[in-house]
């Protein structure tokens, strides 16, 4: 990779550009790694690169204590390149943590890159550490390099120009952090909805203004007609009389505002009003409207333009977390499909347990993105059961005790299939695999775990399996009726499930039940 970037430097092009005149002072970039062919690499591959006429000036450190030194005697440094594996493991993140939280420095723009992405995996670090970019080396040619440089040399540009302003725009200044902090806020919201609604929030809180507030997405591709329909606008969240938004039509002067902005690709001012337009490569377009933003100033317009690069970003990223989890998740479904199939389980059995489980966990006080991760997890609770013979799993009668330890592999087996990945989702499915049959009191298998030794992940996937598999006719037994079934589980509360959970599980029947009727066999498993 460190020859690749060298071979597309603008040194090995073989063409010439015309020298320009600075417009200022070079922009300084300090390199921290602990090999010096990346530094070397890093620099030849930015050598001609000039943003508003302004060079690169490249400051080295080799280690994260020798950043610390260099930064607390230079000012303005524009951007940083990290390596999170140096002196020791965790370096990089160690100088991330002390730039932001000691040294104070919330305008230097940090870019994370590792030869190791499994050391630092980049979910938790981009949610746990204040970085504007995470990269893997292996995957940052000379292309990805330049890009990354221009964004974050934009991003500070821009914070500069706000905190070069006078003492009587202090509270400007004051209102950049706020942009900062919002949009940081934002990319630890995992889902569009959430999303959406601290986005609002945090806009108003970024001007001080009670506004009224809608946030809109639409196709790109419908975007391109002349007028785009009210339905073609879905509506993600509003404040104010937008509140109860899916309740009324959208008034005529917003949509003629909406589409305008449409039209000329850009955000717009209007009278009080203002509307943002924030494209994203996926292909959706999304837009911001507010009013009563007559009081705001020039500043604070600069304010809004700069929180909608930050937003256009984290709506980027969001909707690609997002594509990727879906598919992912889609693969884990359809995957415990064939493996219920196999078995001869009913039809929608992983979709309710998914559903079951997500309705538990947020029951039972979860956090939101823990009640997702399950969800998606859940459907590979059997998935060990691919490797358990036909003779055994379709077995119409009783096990003898030889079938009995051949069907009570499949956990171990599960594991191992999941166990050495790094998603969540996966890791939290070779979890679930492993340990769904482990009982609350340690009579369960493969390990005889008992009470909170058991995941709590899967002491709800063990509650969902159960009622599931009682509710429903099995190749070895009838349907039984929903009397019979939860007498049977209380009976087997603090054995076999967590008394809590369970409590939980059956004061709230009415939200399972519900959700059993709608996924019934009857409905198509598509």
């Amino acid at each position: 990779m460190l020859i690749d970037i060298a071979k597309k430097s603008p040194l090995f092009s073989g063409k010439k550009k015309t020298p320009e005149e600075s417009s200022g002072p070079a922009w300084k970039i300090l390199i921290v790694d602990d090999e010096p062919d990346v530094h070397t690499v890093t620099k030849l591959a930015l050598s001609r690169f000039k943003l508003d006429k302004r060079s690169l000036e490249f400051i080295n450190a080799y280690s994260g204590e020798e950043a610390k030194q260099i930064l607390s005697k230079e000012s303005n440094v524009a951007m940083a390149f990290v390596d999170v594996v140096m002196e020791s493991d965790h370096a990089g993140l160690e100088l991330v943590k002390w730039i932001r939280e000691e040294l104070k420095n919330s305008s230097i723009r940090l870019i994370l890159r590792t030869g190791q992405p499994g050391q630092a995996p980049e979910e938790d670090v981009i949610v746990n550490y204040d970085i504007n970019d995470y990269k893997a080396k292996a995957e940052l040619d000379s292309r990805k390099l330049v890009t990354s440089v221009y964004s974050a040399l934009r991003s500070y540009r821009d914070i500069m120009v706000i905190e070069d302003a006078k003492e009587a725009q202090i509270k400007h200044r004051k209102g950049l952090e706020r942009v900062v902090q919002a949009t940081s806020g934002l990319f630890e919201l995992r889902t569009l909805f959430n999303f959406a609604d601290g986005l609002l929030t945090q806009v108003a809180n970024l001007l001080n203004l009670d506004s009224e507030t809608l946030l809109l997405t639409c196709n790109a591709i419908d975007a391109m007609s002349d007028k785009v329909n009210s339905e073609e606008l879905h509506i993600l969240a509003g404040t104010g009389q937008f509140s109860s938004h899916h309740e009324k039509p959208l008034p005529d002067h917003i949509k003629k505002m909406l589409q305008e902005a449409l039209k000329q690709k850009r955000c717009l001012y209007e009278e009080d009003c203002f509307i943002g337009y924030f494209p994203a490569k996926s292909g959706w377009i999304n837009l911001l409207y507010m009013d009563g933003i007559s009081k705001i100033d020039d500043l604070d317009k600069k304010l809004i333009d700069i929180f909608a690069i930050n937003v256009g970003v984290a709506f980027e990223n969001l909707l690609l977390n997002k594509e990727l989890e879906d598919t992912q998740s889609e693969l884990i479904l359809r995957l415990g499909d064939v493996v219920e199939s196999r078995s001869k389980e009913a039809a929608n059995h992983v979709k309710r347990m998914a559903e079951y489980c997500y309705r538990l966990a947020l029951i039972s006080g979860m956090e939101e993105h823990e009640a997702d991760l399950i969800k998606h997890a859940s459907p590979m609770h059997d998935i060990g059961k691919i490797a358990t013979p036909d003779a055994v799993l379709l077995k119409p009668g009783k096990l003898n005790e030889e079938e009995w330890n051949v069907m009570k592999q499949h956990p171990a087996v599960g594991h191992q299939i999941l166990a050495n990945s790094e998603r969540p989702i996966l890791k939290a499915a070779s979890i679930i695999a492993l340990q769904h049959h482990e009982k609350y009191d340690g009579s369960g298998y493969p390990s005889g775990l008992r009470g909170e030794e058991i995941h709590i992940f899967a002491r709800i996937v063990a509650i969902a399996d159960v009622f599931d598999a009682l509710s429903h006719a099995r190749c070895y037994k009838p349907e039984w009726p929903l009397d019979e079934v939860l007498k049977t589980m209380e009976e087997a509360s603090g054995s076999h499930f967590d008394p809590d959970l369970l409590k939980h599980f059956i004061d709230n029947i009415d939200v399972f039940t519900k959700v059993k009727d709608e996924l019934s066999d009857d409905m198509p498993m598509g």
